[in-house]
């Protein structure tokens, strides 16, 4: 996959399917998108490629910092794996921001990225004041000599399914629910960094720990199953989202993660890896005291193992 960023001054060079959008979590909703995209793929030999801006332009406009369930580092990953050709991110500023709809697919869509073909959702919106949505690229269709896919929402119990009703399954611990919806168990992906150290010097549990970037939306505080992807495998494990209150001193929010059935010797330390939550066990809590907090550490690696052997399907390989 070519990523364009950083520039908006590139030439797809070949003629494209293209679609729009954040893909914020790249749930049901964005998956039927993409998978509409490969099928021109595979029947008129069209390269697929993404339009997204490399910032939520709500922010920009707002001022205020958007969280986002997927980085763009995580949405790289992620259309890396479906296949896309090209992704393109947009660099976004006040100046983007008052484009004109009709410039937005005339001069980026069609001239810059070569669209033979669009895809979008009946939701869609874009250009100033996100004034276009899907009717237009219907009637701009004829002009600039491109077919307009319009895809209907995806929906759960009555409801469309979002990047917002996503976050709330998130902030109520409702994982699994949030995965139905995403289509996929929600991820948190970054380098393994080091800790306090605590867990394998004083608690006997070595664990992997991630620092999630700022933007990144974390959902509740607590303890949950997880399947972690490291080169290419996957393994079971426990993890624990949140700032550890029972350790002194201020500690990050992050993901700290005991691994199961590692191979000794294997270090992890500077290594990308993906941690997937499966299921919430418990909410973040403070201990009495580092003895406690270990007995607690060993049930909670108790109920991982019990789940994983419930579910063997999560730990097949890629």
């Amino acid at each position: 996959m070519q990523v364009i960023a950083g520039t908006k001054e590139f030439q797809i060079g070949e003629p494209t399917v293209v679609t729009i959008g954040k893909f914020d979590g790249r749930h049901k909703g964005h998956q039927k998108l993409l998978r509409t995209m490969l099928g021109f793929r595979e029947k008129d030999g069209l390269r697929t490629a993404i339009f997204t801006f490399d910032m939520a332009p709500a922010g920009v406009v707002s001022g205020k910092k958007q969280a986002l369930i997927t980085t763009n580092q995580e949405r790289r990953n992620n259309m890396k794996r479906t296949g896309i050709d090209y992704l393109v991110e947009y660099p976004f500023n006040q100046e983007v921001a008052r484009m004109s709809p009709e410039e937005f697919v005339r001069r980026i869509l069609v001239g810059q990225m070569q669209a033979h073909v669009i895809v979008a959702g009946t939701d869609c919106g874009f250009g100033h004041q996100r004034a276009g949505n899907a009717e237009l690229l219907q009637k701009l269709a004829p002009e600039y000599g491109y077919k307009a896919v319009i895809i209907e929402k995806e929906q759960d119990e009555h409801r469309d399914i979002s990047s917002t009703y996503i976050r709330e399954q998130l902030d109520a611990g409702h994982i699994a629910k949030a995965n139905k919806l995403l289509g996929e168990p929600y991820a948190i992906h970054g380098e393994v960094v080091h800790g306090n150290h605590i867990g394998a010097s004083v608690l006997g549990f070595p664990t992997a720990n991630l620092l999630p970037p700022p933007e990144k939306y974390l959902p509740r505080f607590g303890v949950y199953a997880s399947r972690i992807l490291i080169d290419g495998k996957y393994y079971g494990g426990v993890s624990n989202i949140g700032a550890k209150p029972t350790i002194h001193g201020e500690n990050p929010v992050g993901v700290e993660t005991f691994i199961l059935g590692l191979e000794p010797g294997i270090d992890l330390y500077g290594k990308n890896i993906e941690v997937q939550l499966l299921d919430f066990e418990r909410p973040e809590q403070r201990f009495g005291g580092l003895e406690e907090l270990k007995a607690r550490i060993a049930l909670d690696k108790q109920y991982a193992a019990e789940y994983f052997k419930k579910h063997p399907e999560w730990l097949q390989n890629i």
